[in-house]
């Protein structure tokens, strides 16, 4: 029996194992990213922009995609990473680490906050209480205008070098690869999670929240952990976009955060890491191209490239992206 069961446990345990292992498309693309600042300095601003959208969508598929939270509010915890790193950066100290530490603690900290009226709800009552808590934050930031410069801005904001060595250029090449630094980042703690047993569960919870609940896991305390999560990176991608620009206003707050970031996880594809990545590449390309080409229409052309994308299937426009999907 021993003899038996040893391979056979061997090979069950490969192959839970499996879908955790990087793939070599993995390694390229992650390599294609990391040299992309370097290979495009000229475009270092939008990569920039890229890389924050590309976190704000992976904290929203964290979420989303895994735990099954419907979210139209993760610009309220954007938005409160940006103003904590931009006055923790204007009254405390300007290193560009700490401040981003103290965005994501903030996100995290509003997260946990907010998470016990989220755990217990439907998707529809879930919908309206991240939407009203943006919307709340939004008002408070504009009524202490004293703080955060209400509708002019949060202005003055000086960070200081990068490791003590790196200055943050008006090309935004160092900016660049600072995002794209915590991405990566970012993208291995995610990865890691959504294979632990804790992203495991999660999936299940998101799949049959009663059968998750009569093996007797804690559904609740499941769901708050990943929206204090999520909260926590979409803090870090607020953070970034204050630091690397020098600035916070009222719009980090907005509706339209919300709703660009879960455009970018729609063309993408929630529920697998990558696609966060590729939605906001794509929506941030289309974007700029599409402004530049037709500044007044862009949107036209974007919401029906969107109405196309759900009517046809993902997966029939882009059918060769089902294969990399696979163990992502």
């Amino acid at each position: 029996m021993n003899r038996v069961a040893g391979p056979a446990a061997g090979a069950m345990a490969a192959l839970l194992r499996a879908p955790s292992r990087w793939r070599a498309w993995e390694w390229l693309a992650w390599a294609g990213i990391c040299a992309a600042p370097v290979l495009f300095g000229s475009h270092a601003a939008l990569i920039n922009e890229i890389a924050i959208l590309a976190l704000f969508a992976l904290s929203l598929d964290l979420i989303l995609g895994y735990a099954g939270i419907v979210s139209l509010g993760h610009a309220a915890f954007f938005g409160t990473g940006a103003y904590a790193a931009a006055l923790f950066a204007k009254h405390v100290m300007p290193d560009p680490l700490v401040g981003l530490a103290v965005g994501t603690a903030c996100g995290a900290l509003l997260g946990l906050l907010t998470s016990p009226m989220i755990v217990r709800g439907t998707d529809l009552t879930r919908l309206m209480v991240t939407m009203g808590v943006a919307l709340v934050l939004l008002e408070l930031a504009n009524k202490f205008d004293a703080l955060t410069g209400g509708a002019d801005g949060l202005q003055g904001v000086v960070m200081g070098p990068l490791l003590g060595r790196f200055e943050f250029d008006l090309g935004a090449r160092v900016a660049s690869c600072y995002s794209v630094s915590v991405l990566l980042v970012a993208f291995v703690l995610m990865r890691r999670l959504v294979h632990s047993p804790l992203g495991l569960s999660l999936q299940a919870l998101r799949d049959n929240p009663l059968r998750t609940m009569a093996i007797g896991l804690s559904v609740p305390g499941r769901l708050a952990t990943v929206y204090t999560l999520g909260a926590a990176w979409a803090g870090a991608a607020g953070a970034l976009l204050a630091q690397t620009t020098g600035f916070a206003s009222l719009d980090v707050y907005e509706f339209h955060r919300s709703a660009d970031v879960m455009l970018a996880l729609i063309i993408g594809g929630a529920g697998w890491l990558w696609g966060g990545l590729i939605g906001a590449i794509a929506f941030k390309l289309m974007h700029d191209l599409l402004s530049a080409f037709t500044p007044q229409y862009w949107t036209f052309w974007i919401g029906l490239f969107l109405v196309v994308l759900m009517r046809v299937g993902r997966e029939r426009l882009f059918r060769p992206a089902s294969w990399f999907r696979r163990g992502a």
